[in-house]
């Protein structure tokens, strides 16, 4: 598991060679960890070693569900404390510590890494409330399995959820009074708003030595099209870790609870942003999602917009936004009672 080095215990074995950043071998796998080993590591700058499982320590994978919904929640939390004290260092410096955002991320990324039921996930994270803080951390979160899903490595699967952690921290540099506006906004708030993403750029250029999430914070609400903001820029022109945090951060936000409309279902959000794949979000990050997420629905609760509740057991490959599903002792094929959908997901 990775661990900081600082928080290295007496004993600690690693499970992969250590190499420095010019290259040269520095300890080999299997080094018992101790004051001296320490010692060498932070000499030669490096922050994170991987290491053996403590025996200690419980594995993920033997937990039972409840135990994981648990461990998941309690870790969930903790990142989220720690992005409300990254904001609020933005807000109050105009930058932040770089090293803080490694290590209040980095535990949560080991957590989810294990967990192949991203749908569960996602419920489980809807149980939250929102707020600009819980809606960075899903982004974060979700980027990293879009970008896992499209076959980036796993370093680049975390600078790419670390940007989508990032994305919105321009918002601290926006009036206190709009970031807390609820309903409607009108044309002035609108172009307030929408610095953000500039905001965004300017702190994360400030605060760390690598310009991709600043880069990502700036490119957010691009679309392909060239509907998005600020730059109006089209599709070869975004960065592509900007497009998979774009898919995320719109999937989250839809499924954000909106005061008049109340929240919609997971299988709706989907559908929308499967349908925004085809011209202003980047589609292979849309199939991507919608790909591995509606497998994942079968076996679960669905409440029906006829008032039953019923358990998803089929999709149709033909409209996968239409599965058969079952209630109690019988089965409905949704594609062809058109008049029923699947209004909301539960476990």
């Amino acid at each position: 598991m990775k661990t900081h080095v600082m928080e290295i215990q007496e004993g600690d074995r690693l499970r992969t060679d250590i190499f420095n950043q010019a290259g040269l071998h520095v300890l080999p796998k299997g080094t018992s960890i101790h004051k001296e080993e320490i010692a060498l590591l932070i000499r030669q700058n490096i922050n994170y070693v991987d290491i053996e499982p403590r025996e200690d320590e419980l594995s993920l994978s033997g937990l039972n569900r409840q135990d994981f919904t648990n461990r998941l929640k309690e870790n969930f939390e903790r990142t989220v404390l720690g992005y409300q004290s990254i904001f609020l260092e933005a807000l109050t410096t105009g930058k932040f510590n770089q090293s803080m955002v490694e290590e209040k991320l980095q535990p949560m990324l080991e957590i989810i890494d294990s967990e192949k039921d991203v749908v569960s996930l996602l419920i489980t994270f809807g149980e939250n409330d929102t707020n600009l803080y819980t809606h960075s951390l899903q982004v974060g979160l979700l980027s990293y399995y879009i970008a896992s899903w499209l076959g980036y490595t796993p370093a680049e699967c975390y600078e790419i959820s670390k940007a989508g952690y990032l994305h919105d921290i321009g918002k601290s540099k926006l009036r206190q009074e709009l970031r807390n506006h609820t309903g409607p906004f009108n044309e002035a708030q609108i172009d307030e708003l929408k610095r953000h993403t500039r905001y965004g750029y300017e702190i994360i250029r400030d605060s760390m030595t690598d310009e991709v999430p600043a880069l990502v914070a700036l490119q957010h609400h691009e679309r392909e099209d060239g509907s998005g903001y600020p730059q109006g820029l089209k599709k070869d022109e975004i960065h592509p870790y900007a497009q998979i945090v774009a898919v995320a951060n719109t999937y989250v936000e839809m499924t954000s609870p909106d005061n008049a409309k109340g929240r919609l279902g997971l299988l709706t959000v989907l559908r929308k942003v499967y349908e925004l794949g085809f011209g202003e979000l980047n589609e292979r990050a849309v199939q991507a999602l919608a790909r591995h997420l509606i497998p994942q629905f079968i076996g679960k609760q669905a409440r029906l917009s006829n008032g039953e509740t019923a358990t998803i057991v089929w999709n149709n490959p033909s409209d996968f936004f239409r599965p058969l599903v079952q209630v109690k002792d019988r089965f409905r094929d949704l594609a062809v009672e058109r008049d029923i959908v699947v209004e909301d997901i539960f476990m």
